[in-house]
């Protein structure tokens, strides 16, 4: 295991998710799981109660679409209209298997997040699950800065961070996958906080959950202000 960043990180990343990307939606998208399905219900209602019937919401890292991007497209007040975007063409390829049949409300885009680009006030709100970790934690920042410019007025951010602080870590086998290097960093709960509320947004909802294993993640629910 290493601490050191390759220069062709992202590269990597998307190779070694493209190689697990089977283990890894065996092993990590439960259709029932309860926390991102629990935090997703809240957002949800703070949707509903802009008495909009349809809302947009940008996807980061939405992976094989089980089970948030699934459960936002199922959601029926508001209707919800889906961007997902994910490094891992892999794992796209399986989101379109997974979510045939809401092709209207539903496109999918490849690349690095931090690459992204979009108007100013496009999104009712932009959600991260076990994606923004990815990134090395100066870009986390970045991407922070360019999603509040991407939430329309009273917009809605919700993710994941590392509660572990860590200018970066990287697993060279990860799931003990042959092909699975993986990279992790953060900036740890209180800085993360920080950086949210720093960027614009006022923090509605701060929890910490240990996941199974020993990694601790801060789940984040903040507001735009209108």
């Amino acid at each position: 295991m290493s601490d050191s960043v390759p220069e062709n990180l992202k590269a990597r990343v998307k190779e070694s998710y493209d190689a697990i990307a089977d283990t890894y939606a065996s092993q990590f998208t439960k259709a029932d799981d309860p926390i991102r399905l629990g935090y997703l219900r809240r957002l949800f209602q703070h949707l509903e109660s802009n008495a909009n019937n349809e809302a947009g919401i940008l996807e980061l890292g939405c992976g094989a679409g089980i089970p948030a991007t699934k459960f936002m497209l199922q959601n029926e007040k508001p209707l919800i209209h889906v961007i997902g975007n994910d490094l891992s063409t892999s794992q796209l390829d399986l989101a379109r298997k997974n979510l045939a049949g809401y092709e209207d409300r539903l496109t999918l885009l490849d690349g690095d997040m931090l690459s992204l680009s979009f108007p100013d006030s496009t999104f009712d709100a932009v959600s991260g699950f076990y994606s923004i970790i990815h990134l090395p934690r100066e870009e986390q920042t970045q991407l922070m800065r360019k999603i509040v410019k991407w939430l329309k007025p009273g917009g809605l951010f919700l993710g994941n961070f590392s509660a572990t602080e860590m200018s970066g870590f990287a697993a060279d086998h990860w799931l003990d996958q042959e092909k699975g290097w993986m990279y992790w960093s953060g900036w740890g709960e209180e800085a993360s906080l920080k950086m949210v509320e720093e960027v614009g947004l006022e923090v509605l909802t701060k929890d910490l959950h240990q996941d199974e294993g020993d990694a601790k993640f801060l789940w984040v629910l903040a507001k735009k202000a209108i």
